[in-house]
């Protein structure tokens, strides 16, 4: 039997989500509206979505989508660079699939790729290493997006690159944390929350104990949650509790996976081969130390650093991706939302990701 089949059984699916309604009433009794929670990561916004937990919960508690989809918050000028980069002669460009249909300015590196240019889908930074070992006569970048939970791959990529005395491999390092991009959103007051659903995957990295910033300094409460719509029933049921006890506390969801303290190896490795450094954010700008960079003494491992070139500012379009990200708009208020931007024809990279809000709404919100 499949271990995790308990957390997608229908019955319990369904007397889950009548006790998250019974708990949603209270809530409404007591404050007079619905519970606004954040889910922060990008593969909870598509399960949500995917299991209907979020169409069936919908008149009870407000699920807002957050930035924690790596691909969606990737800037366009991230896309023009490696576009730029891939017209260099020699040059091989390594990304991972969801990348390559995000558009830049002008162009996506598919349309790059179509019209010959070396770019090459992997499914690890590692295979990435092994293409420059079988290319020694031309230079290997790779694009490293996402946040902690791939993070510590591209540092293994660096460490293995270093051993093996390659040097015609280096990485464009553009990753993001989740600590500086909550404390962003906090700190805006855009939107009103009253708790956040937080990313099983980045927890497992991260541990429990790294988000105690957001009880001692905004009293939000957070629950780490799984992925099956047990789990995520389990999760807002348990962050509807903390709201109506007012209690501000982070609670772990997801105990098989995530530890108090997170995966030490994993940050141990990130730690040596990596420091903070500003990111840019779509839609949301540059947010100072919200990203890691490869420090000084493995620059020649820096694709930044080992090809300078310069990017003229990206082109302004009407999607609405920034504000889907931020949690301001919902993909259907945007006017290109299933018009001119749809999975085959994206205009942003929320209707690119398989996270993607925009592609999650497409799928399996969107009323004809």
């Amino acid at each position: 039997m499949d271990s995790m089949a308990p957390f997608s059984d229908p019955v319990l699916s369904q007397q889950s989500a009548e006790a998250v309604i019974q708990l949603a009433k209270q809530y409404i009794q007591m404050h007079g509206r619905k519970p606004v929670f954040m889910e922060v990561c990008g593969s909870h916004t598509m399960a949500l979505a995917k299991t209907g937990v979020k169409t069936r919960l919908k008149e009870y508690v407000q699920l807002i989508a957050g930035p924690g989809c790596p691909v969606c918050v990737t800037d366009q000028r991230t896309i023009d660079s490696m576009i730029s980069l891939s017209n260099g002669r020699g040059i091989i460009l390594c990304t991972f699939g969801d990348m390559m249909r995000v558009p830049g300015s002008r162009h996506s590196l598919l349309e790059a790729k179509t019209k010959g240019k070396d770019i090459r889908v992997v499914y690890s930074p590692l295979d990435s290493i092994r293409i420059a070992e079988q290319n020694p006569d031309k230079e290997i970048i790779f694009l490293g997006i996402g946040f902690e939970t791939t993070i510590p791959l591209l540092a293994a990529a660096i460490k293995e690159a270093e051993q093996r005395g390659l040097t015609n491999f280096s990485i464009w390092m553009t990753t993001k944390l989740v600590e500086p991009v909550l404390r962003v959103l906090l700190d805006a007051g855009e939107i009103h929350l009253d708790g956040f659903l937080l990313p099983g995957h980045v927890s497992v990295v991260l541990g429990k104990e790294s988000y105690s910033f957001l009880t001692e300094e905004y009293r939000m409460p957070g629950v780490i949650s799984g992925f099956e719509p047990v789990q995520l029933l389990s999760s807002i049921y348990k962050l509807l509790q903390l709201c109506i006890e007012n209690k501000a506390k982070i609670i772990n969801d997801y105990p098989y996976a995530v530890s108090e303290s997170g995966n030490g190896a994993a940050k141990s490795l990130m730690k040596k081969y990596l420091k903070p450094g500003d990111e840019d954010w779509r839609g949301i700008g540059t947010i100072p130390n919200s990203g890691l960079v490869l420090k000084d003494n493995y620059q020649d491992f820096d694709a930044k650093k080992k090809f300078k070139i310069t990017i003229a500012s990206p082109r302004k379009t009407k999607c609405r991706c920034g504000e889907v990200i931020r949690g301001l708009t919902v993909p259907e208020e945007c006017i290109l939302f299933n018009k001119a931007c749809t999975p085959a024809n994206p205009i942003g990279p929320c209707m690119v990701s398989a996270e993607g809000t925009c592609a999650a709404h497409y799928h399996y919100m969107r009323e004809e």
